[in-house]
């Protein structure tokens, strides 16, 4: 790990004139999201001292059961969020529709919407495994003193000006990037700062790694069960190793520092894929971009898909340059051989 004194705080302060539309307010934003982050990592390092580990006997927009721990995550961000007058509006996994938040003044004045997944991973909660917060920052396409609309939450990922997420894991991180590159902070619990750790991640342009839910194999497509019988082809370089925590930030984490591939392709069984575009897929795919690597959903950069609904699914390739590319060229080649097929027949 890198030794430095020099906070989030600081980090965030010193940085901010490198920022397009410095002016203050996204590192107030920013300042928030790491308040909220301190709160919820403390409840979950003592979720199995506490009673707050279950379900609370519902599901949220996404037909998930919603875990005791989603509910006091979702509520604590956006508590900070709207208490601090920060934001204009939000989009959390929790909630089916955009949360409008008006001001103080109820003006409307301002600038930022925040799209995120308070607790993801949650179903890991109760076994002990790493669990994280996603989140993306957009600045707002309507009229600051007008009221929020929902063209300001479907705007694609290459329009983010800030992106991270935060892993409550063995030490609690936040990792995020404002396009200047991606850093990573670990908080001393003892006197609850955030102290730089990781600065200036890189993806290794090739790794040795793939993540992705083995158990769904059978309903994949074509191409992405032959990428997979490539990554466990004994060869010269091969075979990969196979590595699934089940919980994207763990994941992606992991992916982000030492390099492979995660992939969450569609199946037969959901034909859109699982993971959300606008509060899982962009935040990561920037932070994957910023540090030198690759996300798509096999055939498109994935920060350049319009989004047409906030809770939007899409397949999900990213990590590595090379191994990315690969498995691209594999979902390619596979669906040109089923339209030659077709054609024949």
């Amino acid at each position: 790990m890198h030794k430095t004194t020099q906070t989030l705080g600081e980090f965030i302060i010193e940085n901010q004139r490198d920022f397009e539309f410095a002016n203050g307010e996204l590192s107030r934003l920013l300042n928030s999201i790491r308040l909220a982050a301190k709160v919820v990592s403390y409840e979950v390092r003592r979720a199995g001292l506490v009673d707050i580990t279950g379900t609370v006997g519902a599901t949220n927009v996404q037909g998930e059961e919603q875990k005791k721990l989603d509910v006091f995550a979702n509520e604590c961000f956006i508590n900070t969020l709207t208490n601090r007058d920060i934001v204009c509006g939000i989009v959390s996994e929790e909630n089916e529709e955009p949360i409008h938040i008006t001001g103080a003044n109820n003006r409307n004045q301002n600038k930022y919407v925040v799209l995120m997944d308070p607790l993801d991973g949650s179903s890991n909660i109760d076994v002990n495994i790493t669990v994280g917060t996603i989140f993306g920052i957009y600045q707002r396409v309507s009229p600051v003193g007008t009221p929020v609309t929902m063209e300001d939450f479907l705007q694609p990922g290459n329009m983010q000006v800030a992106a991270g997420y935060i892993a409550y894991g063995t030490s609690t991180m936040i990792v995020y990037t404002t396009g200047q590159g991606v850093n990573g902070f670990t908080l001393n619990p003892a006197i609850g700062t955030y102290y730089l750790s990781h600065p200036n991640i890189q993806v290794p342009e090739m790794g040795r790694i793939y993540s992705v839910n083995e158990g769904g194999y059978v309903h994949f497509p074509k191409g992405v069960k032959n990428y997979i019988k490539y990554c466990q082809r004994e060869e010269e370089d091969r075979p990969y190793t196979s590595r699934y925590v089940g919980s994207m930030v763990a994941d992606i984490h992991r992916t982000l520092l030492q390099g492979g591939i995660y992939m969450y392709p569609k199946s037969s069984e959901r034909e859109a894929g699982k993971l959300r575009l606008g509060y899982e897929c962009n935040p990561v795919a920037f932070l994957l971009e910023q540090a030198g690597g690759r996300a798509t959903d096999g055939f498109r950069r994935i920060m350049d898909i319009k989004p047409e609904h906030i809770h939007q699914r899409v397949p999900f390739f990213g990590g590595s340059t090379q191994m990315v590319e690969k498995a691209e060229s594999f979902i390619r080649e596979a669906e040109d051989d089923a339209r030659k097929t077709e054609i024949e027949v």
